[in-house]
């Protein structure tokens, strides 16, 4: 009973966008009453989601396997948290994932937009109806997760084994948060557009939603890459796969999105490209959802093969990225360019910082796309691999490196470069002399890694000074520069931990690109071998049992430099109800380094083949972007970023609002 009553709260929530999206489109310059509407259909969306997402999870937990998604992807043998994200482990139960975090922001937007003008809003939750109506329609009839088994079997078929991680429990919600949460500016872009108003206000309110959606996505590709090194087994943490590759692109020109929209609202420029990127932005979204779902790749990140759910996806895409730009490409020649700057300037660094990050957006659009349509049109198969993309993709950052830490210091619509540059140069030479001391220790060999520490050194350092130009450090007492460190302010404090956390990350690829070394070899109980200065013994071999898999377990001792023995344990997992295998890697951590250890198939001997890596600093990689997320959060605690307008600035105006009206009474009875 509780699934039927799931599916017709799905349905009823469908029925009440339908109406929120066309009372909204059409009535928008109405009255109060229809904006009020509109705002309560999106909060009542969120119950119904809920509840609707909900009942699944408790089919899901209570292994009732009448329910056919149940059956299909859980076992009553399966930990309870892999029972609950085994939920959103497969098409419809991600796709209802989807549309739960979608009217999420809806609802956030109603409640926390009540200071937006009430049209805009009202527009906005219109736009937002449209794209829910469209999912949950989606979800419906096409990947309707209540779908019944009748008679009920006794027993499910299980999760996918490669799935049942707490990665699965952590990295979809973020991504999700990330690319859906890009709705909402795409929805602000659209209202913008219509109702004709496009200025600094405008970006001060888009701009918390863009913050708080980079920081999921930032958050979701970091967890993923950390999940595929540990779980697959292979070792790497990044592979350039199309899918990997559809969340990063959003991320890339959410960035864009970011540094543009801070343009337009301090200087009222660069109108047209920051709606431009807005709508760009979340297509890119609907394209990832598009390539998980339609079938079109093979990737254990894929969750359909059904091709009449691709070419519906497809419909979707096509009919909201179209529409999108059609009413851009009649809008957009109306709209005003905004303010003028020089190009050695804050608004300078911020378009080259644009034009760097879009262009290499395009490079990995191309490399994604290219082999798929050259497939569908010729039916010729080719690969385009990591080579490409490190290329292109290395290039492209390398002067945008080399730039980063100047915008900070460059003033608005004008500045001195010279000036910049002097402030910048304990800095530069810090991070030379670095790169030097890591050239002269890894042999003098002439390679392209030293330049790559030089730049993410460089980065780290140009954050730093910037902090500490604008506290003064040695030019007043320390006392007293340390009083104006933490009182700057949070917009500068994100800003300069930001761009450390991508010093920080471009760091720990170099080290760990450049110099992390392997052995790949067999082993006997007891045997040892030696890598980077580690000792590594095979101690053990055993056959245990897991709570829904046989395990085939091994130990590792491992003697580190100091003479210090660690244990690593790697182990084969088969599972009983599907009968497939995984490996679980044994990663020892030595500070910001790792000892990676995966154990592969055995002989009739007993002799394994045992794969070792030396990651050195990899952890840096993703200590980068912890960094990166905690400066959008701090960017998001300050009230004026969150909401656009204080409500001290707002209390002021009203106050000075009555001063006038008594003044202009007192000057009447006079």
């Amino acid at each position: 009973m509780l699934i039927e009553l799931g599916h017709f709260a799905l349905i009823l929530a469908f029925v009440i966008a339908i109406i929120q999206a066309v009372l909204g489109l059409i009535y928008w310059r109405s009255d109060v009453r229809i904006a009020n509407f509109v705002r309560s259909a999106a909060i009542w969306q969120f119950i119904l989601i809920s509840f609707s997402f909900m009942s699944v999870v408790y089919a899901f937990v209570v292994s009732d396997f009448s329910l056919s998604l149940a059956y299909q992807h859980s076992y009553s043998l399966q930990p309870l948290i892999y029972k609950i994200t085994a939920v959103w482990g497969n098409h419809e139960g991600s796709i209802l994932l989807w549309v739960l975090i979608l009217v999420l922001f809806s609802a956030a937007v109603a409640v926390f937009g009540r200071d937006l003008p009430r049209q805009l809003r009202t527009l906005v939750l219109a736009v937002q109806g449209i794209l829910g109506a469209a999912f949950m329609g989606f979800s419906i009839f096409t990947s309707n997760p209540f779908a019944r088994l009748d008679p009920a079997p006794f027993e499910g078929t299980d999760l996918n084994p490669i799935l049942q991680d707490i990665g699965l429990a952590i990295h979809p919600p973020l991504l999700y948060l990330g690319y859906v949460g890009f709705s909402v500016c795409f929805s602000f872009a659209i209202a913008a557009l219509i109702s004709g108003k496009i200025d600094a206000a405008w970006a001060r309110w888009v701009r918390p939603w863009t913050v708080v959606s980079w920081v999921f996505l930032t958050l979701g590709n970091a967890m993923g890459s950390y999940w595929a090194y540990y779980e697959l087994g292979w070792g790497g943490w990044w592979f350039w796969d199309p899918v990997e590759n559809s969340s990063f692109m959003p991320w890339l020109v959410g960035t864009a999105l970011m540094h543009s929209a801070i343009v337009m609202e301090k200087r009222n420029a660069l109108k047209i490209w920051t709606i431009f990127l807005a709508i760009m932005t979340f297509s890119l979204s609907l394209l990832g959802a598009f390539l998980v779902r339609s079938g079109i790749l093979t990737s254990v990140h894929t969750f359909a093969s059904d091709p009449t759910r691709g070419l519906v996806l497809l419909a979707l895409l096509g009919v909201s990225i179209g529409a999108a730009f059609t009413i851009f490409a009649i809008r957009a020649p109306s709209l005003r360019a905004g303010g003028l700057f020089a190009p050695i300037s804050r608004e300078g660094a911020l378009v080259l910082n644009n034009l760097f990050l879009a262009t290499a957006t395009a490079a990995i659009l191309v490399g994604t796309l290219y082999p798929l349509i050259l497939d569908a049109l010729m039916g010729a198969r080719i690969s385009v691999g990591a080579p490409f993309f490190d290329l292109t993709f290395g290039v492209l950052m390398v002067p945008l490196l080399i730039v980063l830490p100047f915008g900070a210091f460059l003033g608005w619509k004008r500045a001195d470069l010279i000036a910049v540059t002097q402030r910048l140069a304990g800095a530069a030479g810090l991070a030379l002399l670095i790169a030097i001391v890591i050239f002269m220790l890894t042999g003098a060999e002439i390679r392209l890694a030293p330049l790559g520490v030089f730049l993410g050194f460089w980065v780290a350092f140009g954050s730093m000074a910037d902090l500490i130009y604008r506290s003064k450090f040695g030019k007043i007492a320390l006392g007293e520069s340390l009083k104006r460190l933490f009182g700057l302010s949070k917009s500068i404090w994100s800003t300069a931990l930001a761009h450390f956390g991508v010093g920080v990350t471009v760091i720990g690829i170099v080290i760990v690109s450049a110099w992390e070394s392997e052995n790949i070899t067999t082993m006997k109980v007891g045997e040892s071998v030696d890598l980077a200065g580690y000792s590594i013994k095979f101690t053990v071999a055993d056959e245990r049992q897991g709570p829904n898999y046989t395990i085939s377990h091994f130990e590792f001792d491992v003697m580190a430099k100091n003479g210090k023995v660690r244990q690593v344990v790697s182990e084969k997992r088969v599972y009983m109800a599907s009968s497939m295998p995984t490996t679980e890697a044994g990663i020892l951590t030595y500070g910001f380094s790792q000892l990676y250890v995966a154990v592969g198939d055995a002989d009739e001997e007993g002799v394994q083949v045992v794969r070792i890596w030396h990651k050195p600093y990899i952890l840096l990689i993703w200590i980068g972007t912890l960094f990166m997320a905690g400066a959008g959060f701090l960017s998001l605690s300050n009230r004026k970023a969150r909401v656009g307008v204080p409500k001290q600035a707002k209390a002021k105006r009203a106050k000075a609002k009555v001063n006038k009206s008594k003044a202009k009474t007192n000057k009447g009875s006079a």
